[in-house]
């Protein structure tokens, strides 16, 4: 099972993530943020807040994201 070890987010709503088998990739969140339960990430400040729990990204009020998700939807970056 792939699990997020760290994230960085970036200020246009892309995260930096690197993972359980230490690769390092970039996921673009912007096609999420007019669902609902992603929507209050389209505050810049609040989406910066993002940090790792449980093996992936969360951030305040239980919002969360699959690190499935994230793996296959991202694009790998070198290092």
């Amino acid at each position: 099972m792939i699990r997020v070890f760290t994230v960085v987010a970036e200020s246009d709503f892309h995260l930096i993530l690197r993972f359980s088998n230490d690769e390092k990739r970039r996921f673009d969140m912007r096609p999420y943020l007019d669902m609902t339960v992603f929507q209050p990430l389209k505050n810049p400040g609040f989406f910066g807040l993002a940090s790792v729990n449980y093996g992936t990204v969360v951030w305040p009020g239980e919002i969360d994201i699959a690190p499935e998700t994230l793996y296959e939807l991202s694009v790998r970056l070198p290092g």
